[in-house]
């Protein structure tokens, strides 16, 4: 239990080292295992919007949670002609307003055990615990878990997620 609390201190702390003066768009920029997030989110014209004021919570998928999709899925929802579907899925992984860690838990706890998080993109997340993890479960019953937590930007916070979710 010692370790994962040193651990958990660590990341809390290079994380937000890290990420001091940057925004959400440049906290993925910087990091190795988000570049097929930036390439979506420059294929869906969202580097404008998400680099705008907010405050935003972007639930930030893996390299790693990109590739549990489907053969082709990426490539297919990165041609131009799908930009708008492609849209509506990265803006399902963001949540307006600032939401910390300890807040995402804090509305979890107050709610009995869940949060129903409304996304930019109009859809819901439901935010629960298991264990010691944060599970996000799309409108089509799939999980992502939190792995990451309180990349602080100027305009809001970054949590790495482990899955991509998924609108109806």
């Amino acid at each position: 239990m010692k370790k994962l609390f040193v651990l958990m201190l660590a990341l809390a702390t290079s994380s937000v080292a890290f990420s001091q003066g940057k925004d959400v768009v440049d906290i993925a920029i910087g990091s190795a295992d988000h570049t097929t997030l930036v390439a979506a989110v420059k294929a869906a014209d969202l580097v404008a919007t998400l680099k705008g004021e907010g405050p935003f919570t972007v639930f930030a998928p893996t390299n790693a949670a990109f590739a549990k999709l489907p053969a082709g899925t990426i490539e297919s929802l990165l041609k131009p002609e799908n930009k708008a579907q492609l849209a509506k899925i990265l803006t399902y992984h963001v949540v307006p307003g600032r939401f910390d860690a300890a807040a995402v838990v804090a509305a979890i706890k107050s709610g009995k055990g869940k949060s129903e998080l409304t996304t930019v993109s109009g859809g819901r997340l439901v935010a629960s615990m298991e264990g010691m993890k944060v599970k996000l479960t799309d409108e089509s019953g799939n999980a992502s878990y939190v792995t990451a937590t309180d990349l602080k930007g100027t305009n809001g916070f970054v949590h790495v997620i482990d899955t991509v979710v998924l609108p109806k």
